[in-house]
């Protein structure tokens, strides 16, 4: 589910936001406005470092098998990683439109937007090296 807010567009489970719409307006509702307030709370993690976050279940062997992969396939370092579980990462999944304590799938957190569950794997493997950003092409024809 994708988080709503003034001047953002979801598609299935990622959102895209205009400048705009990351400034708070008093003339949101409590939903929307708590929205915004993460979005700018987590902002200061993009200043100086524009890669993507990946968020993990830092506790699951089989999702650290999943970074491993992931770390071992981006040469270039394309990705930054944070656990589901720590503080960072519990702002970026409000950040996202999930509960905080929300720990049953992989996130992408971009600058403006989000990918969740399926949408972030192909998103991560536009991100890494060949031959994953064909695949990723390949599989987003096929239903999520």
């Amino acid at each position: 589910m994708a988080l709503q807010l003034p001047g953002c567009v979801g598609r299935f489970n990622s959102i895209t936001c205009s400048p705009r719409a990351l400034k708070v307006n008093n003339t949101l509702s409590q939903p929307r406005s708590d929205g915004v307030k993460w979005v700018e709370a987590t902002s200061s993690f993009f200043d100086q470092d524009k890669r993507p976050i990946m968020l993990f279940d830092g506790v699951c062997n089989l999702c650290n098998g999943g970074v491993n992969f992931v770390r071992h396939n981006d040469r270039n370092k394309t990705i930054r990683y944070e656990a589901l579980q720590s503080e960072a990462g519990k702002m970026l999944l409000k950040r996202s439109g999930r509960a905080p304590d929300d720990i049953s799938s992989v996130v992408l957190v971009e600058n403006h937007r989000s990918y969740i569950k399926s949408e972030a794997v192909l998103k991560i493997m536009e991100y890494i090296d060949l031959p994953f950003p064909q695949l990723a092409f390949l599989l987003q024809f096929v239903p999520l």
